[in-house]
């Protein structure tokens, strides 16, 4: 049995019968029990008492697409927002979509993906209810090769996005990652684009962010990570996949008319290492000393070294603070 259905009759608040849930979800009482067993994997814990029945260790914030539209208002029109409770991934799903000829503004976003990943392949999930992961359908009239920086810009969306939350203390770290002051990972951006030299062009722009980190999820992260939450934020899913698109919805074209270029100076307002002492860690394990001194308008990292400066684009290379 799925059981979605069933987490969602559950709170953290009160127990509710076995039998009571069983008849709300047309089900067998045997159904609820081998649901519950598998919920464990979800990162749900759920409480049974004798003759009370089940609840929640703690809420679960939900995903509802009327939440959203209605904290969007106007510029709802703007998407297409599909809901899921378990996907393989919301990009890779999208991505076929936007094979099939899907338009702009189709947005995937799921509670719980079985394959979702990150930059370089890395897997990305968070515990049921406590990050957000979605992607978006975003088509422009533009070559391939004109999309440079794009992954910037969307950067540059989010912390506008959070910072209009009141979470000024969100930073950038080159070239997709969103963290704190402190460069401990709050998230991550992917980018998928698929087009014609000269145009058009097809790209799905996948974001994850932590709002909740449980023990259990900061042990199995490769780097220093942290959430929303321990931040000040205090709203739900919802609130945020709104202001995530709301700012896309702006920025996206901005970028398509004018590139990069005149976001740079506001990305690099928000960089989390600017004019710092750095190590860019190469893929054959090398590393090289120096100072990011900012970004290109292609969205290039710009890296003074001792040999002088060098320019370095995304997927070559890593960043990492000084040692």
């Amino acid at each position: 049995m799925n059981p979605y259905p069933l987490l969602r009759l559950l709170s953290a608040d009160q127990f509710r019968p076995g039998p009571e849930l069983a008849e709300a979800l047309g089900v067998s009482r045997a159904s609820i029990s081998l649901a519950l067993k598998s919920v464990a994997d979800l990162g749900v814990t759920v409480h049974t008492a004798k003759s009370r029945g089940y609840r929640l260790d703690k809420p679960i914030d939900w995903l509802e697409e009327r939440k959203v539209a209605e904290h969007l208002g106007t510029q709802a029109r703007y998407f297409d927002l599909r809901l899921f409770d378990e996907i393989d991934s919301t990009n890779t799903a999208l991505m076929q979509q936007a094979g099939q000829g899907a338009p702009a503004g189709l947005v995937f976003a799921a509670e719980h993906q079985t394959a979702g990943r990150g930059r370089r392949g890395r897997r990305w999930q968070g515990e049921l209810g406590d990050a957000l992961m979605f992607s978006l359908l975003w088509r422009f009239n533009l070559g391939v090769a004109d999309l440079s920086g794009l992954s910037l810009a969307v950067g540059l969306a989010v912390a506008r996005a959070l910072e209009g939350l009141g979470l000024s203390a969100a930073r950038l770290k080159w070239p997709n990652d969103i963290v704190t002051e402190q460069g401990a990972k709050l998230g991550g951006i992917l980018i998928e684009l698929a087009g014609e030299a000269h145009g058009p062009s097809t790209v799905v722009i996948g974001i994850g962010l932590n709002l909740r980190l449980s023990d259990t999820v900061r042990g199995s992260v490769e780097q220093a990570a942290e959430s929303l939450a321990m931040l000040g934020y205090g709203g739900d899913r919802n609130r945020l996949l709104a202001a995530l698109l709301a700012e896309l919805a702006v920025l996206l074209p901005q970028f398509e008319q004018g590139g990069f270029l005149p976001l740079l100076p506001q990305w690099e307002a928000r960089h989390a290492m600017q004019g710092a002492p750095a190590r860019l860690l190469l893929p054959n394990g090398d590393s090289v000393a120096g100072t990011a001194l900012g970004v290109a308008p292609d969205g290039a990292l710009r890296f003074a070294t001792a040999e002088g400066e060098r320019r370095v684009h995304a997927g070559e290379i890593s960043l990492r603070g000084a040692a």
